[in-house]
């Protein structure tokens, strides 16, 4: 039986495994929900939809329960911009990556991290990094992934804040993607190292391949997301990630994380 404060670094390879393929469904699953509820309360609230809870969750299927690709918010922004209220549908298609990742999901992942620390619970603080990454995740598969859409589905999350608030995908770039770019950046260079050296202190194979994972998350997983609809700036957007961004990332953060140096201390 696995013990919360053993260090992963003593994990045999199949345990390690299983234990990050859990935590990373988990991860996503908590992140995705937190936005699509997100959606569906901010809708609640504006008076667009009866029940927040009333998500369309899609027929049950593998890559339902995997990646719960299918479930979505079952808000209809179609009729809100039909009646004038097409900022109160902007309010409503940001309020899933804003509300329920920048200022739910990343804000609880980073406070998991810091009592996990203090608690010594390795176990628990692997699972809240990953919690941490999906959600930063999140705001990249919509911006930058998705900022510049085809302008021709009103269910593009980020088309509709486009067109509610009458910007451009430029001003959405430097609204949104000027502070989104700050956060994975202060993630990659601060909060990624230091996670990693305290979770893996002595092992550095463990930190390779949790700096491996994170780029794949980050950016191969997430960064794909252009590849399933946006028109082609999305589909070059995910492209450049996946093939470039990502093996870039994996690389660098393996080489300075595997190589010897101080274990370190998390400081969130």
């Amino acid at each position: 039986m696995v013990q919360a404060k053993r260090s992963p670094g003593k994990w045999s390879a199949w345990v390690f495994a299983l234990i990050v393929a859990s935590q990373l469904w988990a991860a996503h699953a908590v992140v995705f929900f937190a936005h699509e509820y997100s959606h569906s309360f901010v809708a609640w609230i504006l008076g667009w939809k009866v029940n927040p809870l009333a998500l369309n969750y899609a027929h049950l299927s593998p890559t339902v329960v995997l990646i719960q690709l299918g479930i979505d918010q079952n808000v209809d922004e179609v009729p809100i911009f039909n009646s004038g209220h097409g900022a109160q549908a902007a309010i409503i298609s940001a309020a899933g990556m804003i509300i329920g990742n920048l200022l739910l999901t990343l804000p609880l992942g980073l406070w998991g991290l810091r009592i996990a620390k203090e608690h010594s619970s390795r176990l628990f603080g692997m699972l809240c990094y990953w919690v941490t990454v999906a959600s930063i995740g999140n705001l990249i598969d919509y911006v930058p992934i998705r900022t510049f859409t085809d302008g021709t589905d009103l269910y593009q999350d980020m088309y509709a804040v486009e067109r509610g608030l009458n910007w451009t995908p430029w001003t959405l770039l430097t609204v949104f993607g000027v502070p989104i770019m700050a956060v994975v950046a202060f993630f990659l260079f601060r909060i990624m190292p230091n996670a990693i050296r305290w979770l893996f202190p002595s092992s550095p194979n463990g930190r390779r391949t949790m700096a491996f994972l994170t780029a794949f998350f980050l950016f191969g997983f997430y960064g794909l997301a252009g590849l399933l609809g946006g028109g082609p700036i999305s589909y070059l957007l995910s492209i450049i990630s996946v093939a470039i961004i990502m093996p870039i990332a994996a690389i660098l953060g393996g080489h300075f994380l595997g190589s010897r140096g101080p274990k370190g201390e998390m400081a969130l």
